[in-house]
């Protein structure tokens, strides 16, 4: 054996082990599975074994006894079947669905926990893949392969202890074509495994590329793109299809080699009992019987051949789901909290690059924004203002320098404290499948009262669009908030922020997706938000911020300006070009409308 093919069986082996582990949990329901996979492995000799009496007691010796006998015993051998069958059936199933629950259960709590750059690097098709296709062949590899490993396992085992019992010569011969057997079930295992990790990852990028499409399909529509993306779709189909094909046919191939080698062993002992039976006068009941079981031995037989094809995927899948419960959550080693910050916010000496391969978003970045006080960030795209957003409640740790909060090392605090301080409004409004209620009001644990939810939206400048609706404040807003408009999208997240009261708000775009009309009402939203709150403001559209305390200028990763707007201005340097710009581009846009 290659120290390659050693080394995948061992990792196989730990797979498995820490996939069985989740069963603990539930050993009592996992015991009575295992007792009655027993009880039913036993009813195969027991069955053939009944053979020898039946025939040479009724048939030959004509005993009146074992005539009226053993139909009883027959049906009272199918009545154990029977129930030994049900109860391993449903008991594995209920450990088997109970770990995947927890197995899902633990892998969306570990994505919530996940840092913000896992996302950035994972494409949320495979995530997907992880959490409905690969987690189901797990639950395949905990329930019906156990269920064929163990009983069919002890079926095969029993019969072949009653075979040796009637005739240990005529036995051997199924033991010298075991190593022919395992060569065979070797090579498929090792195709098994190499198709199905492949399998796998064509089944996240067929959900990649189908999510992307939904996801955008006003784009697809608008630009004609269904040729392209039916293309896209087709092409990765296509492999997963033959990829598909390569596992089947292996499973195909193996079966049938494995069945052909067993159906060889007892022609082979048929033959030669056949030739015994002249010389030494076995009894008919003993050849049937011997018979019988050597027939009862091919269908357990077949089965632990092709589960091993399941067994394979299903060890796949779970090293993927472990390699997503592995991988890094968020570092929240802060052991200080906050009641309430004031708001005086601290960059020294920051820098941040996202990868090591990439140049810095910022650099040595030094601002201090005082309590209450209103900070507009703005640059060209790329310059680094949302990087430095970002770094304020940790969705990514500097890389060098550091960051404070009213003094205090924000590393020092729990993420939990620190994000309670931030409120977040952004271009990329996300609104839940859920009511508006539930989502001005997401994140706190009690529910609102209906005049909190009032006066939230009132000041947010959506009241009177969510009253107009039939349902109110319990109207669905469908998936991503698609049943609104995009001015009502915002001002439903301008009203969450609103009503979680954090004392530092980020302002990302808030209100580039709002129509002239909405845009002049939430900007006396926006007033009365930031009223007494320190406010951190990236803007494209120079208008809307002409108002703010400070506006910093962002190039390249540095901070190149800093004032109010007329000051900026008067300097006539990147600011004012951007203002320019912007001024000129306004004059020769056409006239937007409210809609």
């Amino acid at each position: 054996m290659s120290r390659e093919a050693a080394r995948s069986g061992e990792e196989a082996t730990q797979v498995y082990r820490r996939l069985l582990g989740y069963v603990r949990p539930y050993s009592r329901m996992f015991a009575v599975s295992i007792l009655a996979m027993l009880a039913f492995a036993v009813t195969e000799p027991l069955f053939a074994a009944m053979m020898q009496p039946l025939i040479d007691g009724s048939f030959v010796d004509r005993n009146e006894e074992v005539v009226r006998l053993m139909p009883f015993l027959l049906v009272a051998l199918f009545v154990v079947r029977g129930i030994a069958g049900f109860a391993n059936t449903y008991c594995l199933s209920w450990v088997g669905r109970r770990v995947v629950a927890d197995l899902r259960q633990q892998m969306f709590e570990h994505l919530l926990r996940a840092p913000t750059r896992y996302y950035d690097n994972q494409g949320s098709g495979h995530i997907l893949a992880k959490l409905t296709y690969n987690v189901e062949n797990v639950a395949t590899a905990a329930t019906s392969a156990v269920t064929t490993i163990i009983r069919d396992g002890f079926t095969v085992i029993g019969l072949m202890a009653y075979m040796l019992y009637l005739n240990a010569a005529l036995s051997a011969i199924f033991l010298v074509i075991g190593p022919v057997m395992a060569g065979a079930v070797k090579y498929a295992t090792k195709r098994f495994r190499r198709h199905s990790r492949r399998i796998q990852d064509r089944v996240g990028a067929l959900t990649q590329v189908a999510q992307e499409a939904i996801d955008a399909h006003r784009v697809v529509k608008a630009f004609g793109g269904q040729v392209r993306e039916a293309r896209r779709f087709s092409a990765i189909n296509e492999k997963t299809r033959s990829l598909q094909m390569k596992m089947i046919a292996t499973e195909a191939a193996s079966v049938p080699l494995v069945q052909l080698i067993s159906a060889v062993a007892i022609a082979v002992i048929v033959y030669l009992s056949t030739m015994q039976g002249l010389k030494e006068n076995i009894s008919v009941g003993t050849f049937m019987s011997f018979v019988v079981a050597m027939g009862l031995l091919l269908p357990p037989v077949k089965r632990l051949t092709s589960v091993n094809a399941h067994l394979q995927r299903g060890i796949i899948a779970a090293q993927s789901l472990f390699e997503l419960l592995d991988s890094e959550e968020e570092r929240d080693r802060g052991c200080r909290t906050l009641d309430r910050a004031a708001g005086r916010i601290d960059y020294r000496g920051v820098t941040h690059a996202y990868s090591a391969d990439k140049p810095a978003a910022i650099r040595d970045l030094d601002l201090t924004i005082e309590q209450g006080e209103r900070v507009a960030l703005v640059g060209r795209s790329g310059s680094g203002k949302s990087t430095v957003a970002s770094l304020l409640p940790r969705f990514y740790d500097a890389t060098a320098g550091e960051i404070r909060i009213d003094g205090i090392l924000i590393r020092e605090l729990t993420l939990a404290s620190l994000r309670a301080q931030i409120s977040l409004v952004s271009q990329d409004v996300v609104l839940f499948n859920d009511t508006i209620a539930n989502n001005i009001a997401y994140g706190r644990a009690d529910p609102p009262t209906r005049e909190e939810l009032r006066r939230v939206a009132a000041s947010a400048h959506a009241l009177d669009f969510i009253e107009a609706l039939p349902a109110g404040f319990e109207t669905r807003v469908g998936d991503r908030g698609v049943l609104l408009s995009g001015g009502q999208r915002q001002r439903l997240a301008i009203a969450r922020a609103m009503f979680k009261d954090a004392p530092i708000l980020i302002l990302d775009e808030a209100t580039s997706a709002l129509d002239t009309e909405s845009e002049r009402h939430i900007q006396a939203a926006l007033q009365e938000l930031m009223a007494n709150r320190t406010t951190l403001m990236i803007a494209h559209r120079l208008s809307t911020i002409e108002n703010a305390d400070r506006i910093l200028v962002m190039e390249a990763g540095r901070l190149v300006e800093q004032g109010r707007h007329a000051e900026l201005l008067a300097l006539d340097g990147y600011y004012a070009r951007l203002h320019r710009l912007q001024f000129h581009e306004a004059t020769v846009r056409p006239v937007e409308t409210a809609g």
